[in-house]
């Protein structure tokens, strides 16, 4: 990907109720920093000055977050319906998100589930990090799970290196980076959870995929186009592929398509008098979880 500019926003998917972009890896979504100009913030009112909410926090109604150095699919609501929509799927959890990444080292499993419990990091000099659950200053770590499926074997610069697919099935801060170190092999180029090893790349190699959001409105979903290919950087050269990615995400998408299916047959039954259930999607979330929840609500509560 080009440097990053005012002017060289990447859409992906636009309509009346929804914009989702390819943020670059080197952009905020905001900041307020007076030196820190070009944000994604910035980039989308120069695009769609008409667009811009001064009555929200950002200007835009971001529908969630990614890490400043992460790139990738990032959605954007443009009313407040469609956001409350958007932050409706979240809640339940009927959102799908997957991640492309670069991991040090050769994953020897084709699949894992990583269940490392992660929490905030009060360590000096490592509050800014999150942590798992047993080592040293690990405070209040909560439940985690990440899918994570080898799609090919390679070097990046000479080094032994896995392109891998990520599906992070909670939402804590920086889960798939931490869940990546936890397990040996963190992502190529996180100079925070390489413990400043890792600063030689010129960028960290995670990136936001493919995203799913089944709202009221309309079923928003986009592939991001893939970074990590030798094409885009020569720098990575695979040797052997161990699962296909467009076959690894066709899975995402007829996992996603039958819970939806099984979900609208449910309200089906309790609308014909059927037994009230309680789903996993509808169980307390995180402290974390609820904070954002509440700005949200608070953002996006329809009039």
């Amino acid at each position: 990907m080009e440097p990053g500019s005012i002017d060289n926003l990447s859409i992906l998917y636009q309509s009346s109720n929804f914009i989702v972009v390819n943020k670059h890896w080197d952009i905020r979504i905001d900041s307020k920093m007076w030196y820190e100009k070009l944000t994604l913030q910035s980039q989308l009112k120069y695009r769609f000055p008409e667009l811009a909410d001064p009555d929200t926090y950002y200007g835009f109604r971001f529908c969630h977050q990614l890490d400043f150095s992460t790139s990738g699919a990032l959605c954007v609501a443009l009313n407040k319906a469609a956001a409350g929509s958007a932050y409706k799927c979240f809640k339940e959890r009927m959102v799908t998100k997957a991640y492309l990444a670069l991991v040090r080292g050769h994953v020897s499993e084709s699949r894992a589930t990583i269940r490392y419990a992660i929490g905030k990091n009060t360590t000096e000099g490592l509050t800014h990090m999150m942590c798992i659950e047993g080592t040293t200053g690990c405070e209040n770590p909560k439940p985690c799970q990440s899918e994570l499926v080898v799609l090919e074997h390679g070097m990046y610069s000479g080094d032994p290196v896995t392109k891998v697919l990520l599906q992070p099935l909670t939402g804590r801060t920086h889960q798939l980076r931490v869940h990546c170190s936890a397990i040996g092999h963190a992502v190529v180029g996180d100079f925070t959870y390489s413990f400043k090893k890792d600063g030689s790349p010129y960028r960290m190699m995670l990136h936001a995929y493919y995203l799913r959001i089944p709202t009221e409105q309309e079923l928003v979903e986009v592939c991001a186009p893939d970074p990590f290919v030798t094409t885009m950087d020569s720098h990575w050269v695979p040797h052997r592929i161990v699962h296909q990615l467009d076959e690894v995400i066709q899975e995402l998408k007829d996992k996603a398509s039958q819970a939806g299916d099984e979900e609208r047959s449910q309200e089906a039954v309790l609308r014909d008098g059927g037994e009230e259930r309680l789903s996993p999607a509808q169980s307390p979330g995180t402290e974390e979880q609820q904070a954002k929840c509440e700005q949200w609500l608070a953002e996006w509560a329809l009039e």
